[in-house]
């Protein structure tokens, strides 16, 4: 199959859905940004930053004028869809102000399971199979991601849009979550009260401490395997002790099924066992709470379509021809 990366794409002047929708987020968090402006670390700089991302952004629809191609398409898209590294630990930056919850969320955890399905978990299946193939689940979140948006992009070009601002929206709807839903994850709340206190089932509110302190529990399993320490190694470099509540990587790894399904059956498929070793993951590497894991469930459906509808009844672009049904 041809891909015709640089045939010419007819379109009209302006902005892509996902860049759109992400101005909008920029838009939000500056407003916020201002309304924290005195006690904040760093203001000037974050407002610095969502203004180069602005004017990267209309830098590269300029560019994209001089040569609209499904090549320069993809990479405006691309780039809209890199950022999420950088909107995703910029939520604790403004979470880190409100008082933290996991103390609400440990106890919720202890009422419905009479223990902490965090702790339990890993101590059943201490084994180093088991470890490595729940840390590989986790560690393809990203890949599973790029699979598909790539499979979108060769085969149904004309939905490539759609999906990209499915995507990145449903990220933005979980960020705005995590921003004024202050939840660490048992890695680390845990060790901000101890174990002892764990074990005993006292979970004591901790207020601001994650504004000051960010001690990140090492994750359970075989600390030789090789996707164990990738997943330490990319935890240790952009993890926050934010976004635990609703689980993101449960939440968008089933929306990203949800489209895989929609586009070609055989890929979700293949993604199945993947999907399904990243969603066990998440509380066997106590980097969630189970009741996050079902909050991720059920909020990826309300999310997938609440973005769908969105992007029909808004941003729909004409250059990718899509057909809104």
């Amino acid at each position: 199959m041809a891909l015709d990366l640089f045939k010419r794409v007819e379109t009209r002047k302006g902005l892509f859905a996902v860049e759109k929708i992400t101005l909008i987020y920029n838009l939000l968090t500056s407003i916020l940004i201002l309304f924290l402006f005195q006690r904040m670390d760093h203001p000037w700089h974050m407002l610095l930053d969502r203004a180069m991302i602005a004017a990267m952004t209309f830098l590269l629809m300029y560019l994209y004028r001089l040569a609209p191609c499904k090549f320069s398409a993809f990479v405006r898209i691309v780039i809209q869809m890199s950022l999420l590294s950088y909107w995703y630990p910029d939520t604790f930056e403004f979470n880190r102000f409100f008082p933290n919850l996991d103390h609400v969320f440990a106890i919720t955890e202890q009422f419905i399971f009479n223990g902490q399905p965090a702790i339990w978990f890993c101590h059943t299946f201490p084994h180093l199979l088991v470890s490595e193939a729940f840390n590989m689940g986790y560690f393809f979140y990203y890949p599973m991601m790029l699979i598909v948006a790539l499979f979108y992009f060769i085969y149904r070009f004309e939905w490539f849009e759609k999906m990209s601002f499915v995507l990145v929206t449903s990220f933005f709807i979980y960020y705005l979550i995590y921003i004024f839903v202050p939840v660490a994850g048992p890695q680390f709340y845990f060790p901000a009260i101890g174990f002892d206190n764990v074990s005993k089932g006292i979970f004591p509110a901790i207020g601001d401490y994650f504004n000051n302190n960010d001690i990140l529990l090492p994750g359970p399993g075989f600390d030789h395997g090789f996707f164990f320490n990738l997943v330490e190694a990319s935890q240790e470099v952009g993890e926050r002790p934010t976004a635990a509540f609703p689980s993101s990587h449960v939440g968008i790894s089933t929306i990203v099924m949800i489209m895989a399904y929609r586009v070609n059956k055989k890929l979700c498929y293949f993604l199945a066992p993947f999907y399904v070793l990243l969603c066990c993951a998440t509380v066997y590497i106590q980097a969630h709470y189970l009741v996050d894991v079902i909050a991720g469930w059920i909020s990826a459906v309300c999310i997938y379509i609440v973005a769908t509808y969105m992007y029909k009844r808004w941003f729909a672009s004409v250059v990718f021809q899509l057909v809104l049904k």
